[in-house]
């Protein structure tokens, strides 16, 4: 079974790099929620440490996932990556626990 999959991605900017960290992952959001099987794709910002980013995504399905993974905005993302991120993105993959 492919179930639905939430996915936790932190992103922590290099100091001084805020502003264009923030410019390029708002860029990614319009075509990663127009991508198949996307359920929702929410940039956030922590409010006590500017260089601190999180996404919080839903998938329908891990291999909706797999195929944004290899999508082109986010091949050019993680090339841009390299140079504004103070460290690696820390993804971790979720399954919702029905109450």
């Amino acid at each position: 079974m492919n179930a639905r999959v939430t996915v936790i991605a932190t992103m922590k900017a290099k100091p001084g790099k805020e502003a264009e960290v923030k410019q390029a992952l708002m860029g990614l959001c319009k075509p990663t929620r127009a991508e198949k099987g996307c359920l929702n794709y929410d940039l956030h910002q922590s409010p006590d440490a500017a260089t601190q980013f999180m996404f919080h995504e839903n998938w329908a399905s891990k291999s909706d996932l797999e195929a944004h993974w290899q999508s082109a905005h986010l091949q050019a993302w993680r090339k841009l990556a390299v140079d504004l991120l103070a460290e690696p993105t820390v993804v971790t993959l979720w399954g919702e626990i029905a109450g």
